[in-house]
């Protein structure tokens, strides 16, 4: 983080500075919000949480030669901020920050893939740029002004992610991020309990138009039938990607001959305003193509070539949680069990049928999918079950309705239905052996990370 004083901070925030005069020149050279992780310099934001109330640590980082933002007056020794609410001013404080920054920041939102996304035009941009990116799953009203305070002097790019599941959260995101280039990857099913329909869900995403930079630029999917309907943004034609004969709109780039190569990935033929190229994606799954084709359009705006582009896709890798390989006891694991939509999980189930050896499906509730649940539940079955798969473990209560929908449409199929994750787990380890390739996938709250523990331990 450039370093900031108190009084800076103070203002940015609308808070009152405690600790003398001479507290207003102290600089801060981080933000925390985990009073562990706090050195001396750092500005710690106290958050009242549901369990714990960070207030309670204030005197042990002041101790550390920190500081503190605080929504409650305090009698200690050391400099704080008092505000009226500590999120909201951390908030207010990420804004100016970024406006403080020379650098160009690239935003990120969807229903599906935009971590995965995000992983692909890091790796891009990677290639020309000193780049920052958002870590993990800091993309909300809390993550992200914290990857925010992390962008240093020496960045060039910082490539953000923005999650949303209600009305109202993207203007605050987009509010901080001021984004001067803003990718939507679609609009699928997520958050339905709070958006409603896929209606709901557009007029959230694109609320992050309000905040681009005055020169900005609006990068869509152009075979989303959602987004494909954007004609202008501000007055200027947004930038499509999409597979070649299957766009709904004039794309600017777009893709052909794509050429599956089971688990290793895939080659395609791009075609860009710089000309063609044949690129190698280094991760299976058609929807990895719509990735490298994101970051082909942000890299043509930020004026890369044509073989930094291409050099950039083949060195793209998965994180945790996101088709990410495991290759364990002559076994490969699909870990892409961070979470889960219906879209996604059919995009899975895809790379899992292009594996060799015997296919193996372990499938958990997916969450905040509104009244339509068990009907979406049940489509994913359906879907499952047209797939060349050999064995399907469901979990969950709403994964009775996936059970039910696969054996419909494929009596041949074994599908076996659990009440508990640990069940499961117990006989699949009885079950799975080399040359298997197993695909584990659910919402993030059916906690399927122990079932890749329990699969690749040792």
């Amino acid at each position: 983080m450039k370093e900031l004083t108190l009084a800076q901070i103070a203002e940015a925030c609308g808070g009152t500075l405690i600790g003398g005069n001479e507290a207003k020149e102290y600089t801060v050279t981080g933000v925390e919000i985990d009073s562990r992780r706090v050195k001396t310099g750092d500005l710690f934001v106290a958050i009242p949480g549901e369990k714990v109330d960070g207030h309670k640590f204030i005197p042990d980082v002041l101790k550390k030669g920190a500081y503190a933002l605080s929504q409650q007056s305090l009698d200690v020794d050391g400099a704080y901020i008092l505000v009226e609410d500590t999120v909201t001013a951390m908030k207010r404080l990420a804004r100016f920050y970024r406006s403080t920054l020379d650098v160009k920041v690239v935003g990120i939102t969807g229903s599906v893939g935009k971590t995965s996304t995000k992983e692909m035009i890091a790796s891009v941009l990677d290639t020309k740029f000193r780049v920052h990116k958002t870590q993990g799953n800091f993309n909300n009203g809390i993550g992200l002004p914290l990857t925010i305070f992390q962008i240093e002097k020496e960045h060039q790019v910082a490539v953000l992610e923005m999650g949303i599941s209600e009305f109202g959260e993207m203007h605050e995101l987009a509010d901080m991020a001021q984004p001067d280039i803003m990718v939507i990857t679609n609009i699928g099913l997520c958050h339905l309990e709070n958006l409603k329909t896929r209606d709901g869900i557009l007029k959230a995403k694109t609320e992050s138009f309000a905040h681009l930079k005055p020169d900005g630029v609006v990068i869509l999917n152009g075979d989303d039938d959602k987004l494909s309907t954007v004609e202008q943004v501000a007055g200027r034609k947004p930038v499509f990607y999409g597979i070649k004969g299957r766009n709904l709109c004039e794309t600017s780039v777009c893709a052909d001959a794509v050429t599956e190569h089971g688990l290793e990935g895939m080659t395609a033929e791009f075609h860009t305003p710089q000309g063609d190229m044949e690129v190698f994606i280094p991760i299976p799954g058609e929807h990895n193509v719509y990735n490298a084709l994101a970051a082909t359009c942000v890299a043509e705006q930020l004026g890369l070539s044509m073989d930094e582009i291409k050099c950039g896709i083949a060195a793209a890798s998965t994180i945790s949680g996101r088709t990410n390989l495991i290759h364990t006891k002559g076994m490969t694991v699909i870990d892409d069990c961070y979470n889960a939509n219906p879209v996604s999980m059919k995009a899975s189930l895809d790379v899992l049928s292009k594996a060799g050896g015997r296919k193996i499906a372990v499938l958990g509730d997916m969450g905040e999918l509104g009244e339509d649940e068990k009907q979406l539940h049940y489509e994913v079955g359906t879907y499952a079950g047209t797939l060349p798969i050999d064995l399907l473990f469901c979990v969950g209560t709403l994964s009775g309705k996936l059970a039910e929908g696969a054996k419909k449409q494929n009596p041949a199929l074994t599908v076996k239905h659990y009440a508990t994750r640990e069940e499961m787990t117990e006989e699949l380890l009885a079950t799975v052996k080399e040359g298997d390739t197993v695909l584990v996938k659910a919402s993030h709250f059916m906690e399927f990370p122990k079932v890749v523990a329990a699969l690749t331990e040792a």
